[in-house]
């Protein structure tokens, strides 16, 4: 997975849809640092997180992943 791809494109669709990352992390059921170090690159998503973004934010994986492009 490209990380710093997936961690600019939730930390831009996180921002384009006005949330926190609590506010996203509360939706997603997991916590805010998560969501932190996933936007800084620290770590990856799992196969289960990323299909729960992907359906949050209404995009496919392979955007967020750096595959496509909107």
């Amino acid at each position: 997975m490209r990380v710093i791809e997936f961690a600019k494109r939730l930390k831009a669709l996180r921002t384009e849809f006005g949330a926190t990352q609590k506010q996203l992390a509360d939706a997603l059921q997991t916590t805010q640092r998560r969501i932190s170090y996933l936007e800084s690159g620290k770590i990856e998503p799992d196969l289960c997180l990323l299909w729960q973004i992907a359906d949050f934010f209404d995009v496919s994986i392979d955007y967020l992943i750096g595959r496509l492009e909107i």
